[in-house]
């Protein structure tokens, strides 16, 4: 089941709200909500709910004898056992298959594994959790049922964003406001418009162009892709991957918008996952914009226990080595993604050593810089397999003896032509701006604020709601790219 279809937007989701609502004590809505939690989960894949409540297990387990244990050695004992729990587990049903292959041929029953949805967010959660017990700033939850809820969360289970137990316990478990009903409605339907009428039609031009991910992927098919990529023309390149990078921003930051809209709909505060990325003018401050939960979990929990940068020079480039070389294994278990990983780790470290200072100085080619290299980047993320990548890479610029541009090529970028300058609009804080300057106007006045709350809470859910309904009847195009991960 994904936010974006007829089933959770008309049947699980007002369901879920209506026994929340009519459970009166706090233990109550929130047994509630784990039920439901458990059951969103379970729509697709039954088997691994047991994955991950055994998981949630040992992890509240674990954080019980480190708040319990008398010394710092136990302590540490206790962390090692749990990362090591999840740590192996993960590996298993993501990595397994990668590691075969380093090594020969990928056995049958590896091959046949399913990665569990959602597990790559969950596993994170889980070990902030322990960690932060470790470290103090969190207390061990003592009812396992809590622990579970926490990382089966419907909302943010399977895609993220990655929220920490100390972020969100006391609102989970202690106290919590619930006035945040209409604005979490309004967050919920902006990210689920931005889903279907935007990221899903620029998907669907990305895969016209650039091949379908099951189809890109597939070894068999290895010769005539790379023929079909071969021959697309250099302005059939650029529109596609144009695309794909509208696409990912818009179906990932759309997912985050109704994990946190559906939060804060119970009074829950998920942190923000993206703040407009691609208007960033360096590498560096690109990842500071784009999933930002994912990035400071690298950061809090690999990169600052390294050393960081408090160190020399050669050991902090080599943290920061691995933090990307984790990152990029992080998204998936093939090396195209440790390859993208790496990509973004060579131009930090080119930033940091020789371009900090020249971009301070500059303004424009700073962002047309960060562009280019984000898209480069995206081609390498698309493609499984790196020679389908270079290919389409050198197709850019005419270098497979493709032509520069061609009939079909043309023809969708004349008809997709607002879609993509409206995509391109939605990746930008200018609605948000606009918005944002008229709801300071309204408000100088009680009857401006009331047509505010109108408008803005009622009215435009409503309308972007019947529009993303109408979009979703008879399309049967509408993944979310990072279940996969």
């Amino acid at each position: 089941m994904v936010f974006s279809s007829l089933i959770f937007l008309y049947a699980f989701l007002p369901l879920s709200l209506l026994v929340y609502v009519l459970c009166r004590s706090r233990e109550a809505k929130n047994m509630s909500l784990l039920v439901f939690s458990l059951v969103f989960y379970a729509w697709g894949e039954p088997k691994y709910v047991l994955l991950l409540m055994f998981m949630a297990l040992s992890s509240w387990f674990c954080a019980l004898r480190v708040e319990k244990a008398g010394s710092r050695k136990k302590k540490k004992l206790w962390v090692a056992v749990s990362c090591t729990i999840d740590i192996l587990l993960i590996g298993f049903f993501k990595y397994s298959g990668l590691v075969c292959s380093i090594f020969g041929e990928v056995p049958g029953f590896i091959a046949d594994i399913a990665l569990p949805i959602g597990i790559s967010f969950y596993t994170f959660q889980l070990l902030t959790y322990v960690v932060d017990v470790y470290r103090g700033d969190a207390e061990a939850q003592p009812n396992y049922l809590n622990v579970l809820l926490y990382a089966a969360l419907f909302h943010q289970c399977v895609a993220g964003p990655i929220v920490r137990y100390k972020t969100i316990a006391h609102e989970l478990f202690v106290e919590r406001d619930g006035k945040d009903l209409l604005p979490g409605i309004s967050r919920f339907t902006v990210g689920l418009a931005k889903k279907t009428l935007l990221a899903n039609p620029c998907g669907a031009l990305a895969d016209q162009l650039l091949l379908a991910t099951d189809k890109a992927s597939d070894a068999a098919l290895f010769t005539e892709n790379l023929h079909t990529l071969s021959n697309l023309s250099a302005l059939g390149a650029w529109v596609g991957v144009a695309a794909f990078m509208l696409q990912i921003y818009l179906d990932f930051s759309a997912y985050s918008d109704m994990a946190i809209g559906m939060g804060r709909m119970l009074g829950l505060h998920y942190l923000e996952n993206f703040d407009y990325p691609y208007v960033s003018k360096t590498i560096t401050e690109f990842w500071r914009r784009w999933h930002i939960s994912l990035g400071t979990f690298f950061r809090d929990y690999v990169y600052i226990p390294l050393g960081g940068r408090q160190c020399s020079k050669a050991r902090s480039i080599f943290n920061l080595f691995v933090v990307w070389a984790l990152t990029g294994l992080w998204h998936g278990a093939n090396w195209n993604f440790v390859l993208w990983g790496l990509y973004f780790f060579v131009f930090i470290v080119i930033e940091r050593l020789f371009l900090k200072k020249l971009f301070d100085r500059l303004h424009v080619l700073p962002h047309i810089y960060l562009l280019f290299v984000v898209f480069a980047g995206w081609i390498l993320f698309h493609f499984t397999d790196v020679r389908l990548g270079w290919t389409v890479f050198l197709g850019l610029f005419t270098a497979n003896g493709n032509a520069a541009s061609d009939f079909f090529s043309l023809t969708l970028l004349k008809n997709n032509l607002f879609l993509l300058i409206v995509s391109a609009v939605a990746c930008t804080p200018l609605v948000k701006s606009i918005a944002k300057g008229a709801e300071r106007k309204l408000c100088r006045s009680v009857s401006g604020e009331k047509f505010r709350n109108l408008m803005g809470y009622i009215v435009f859910p409503i309308i972007m709601l019947l529009l993303s309904t109408a979009s979703l009847v008879g399309d049967s195009y509408n993944p979310f790219i990072y279940f996969q991960f």
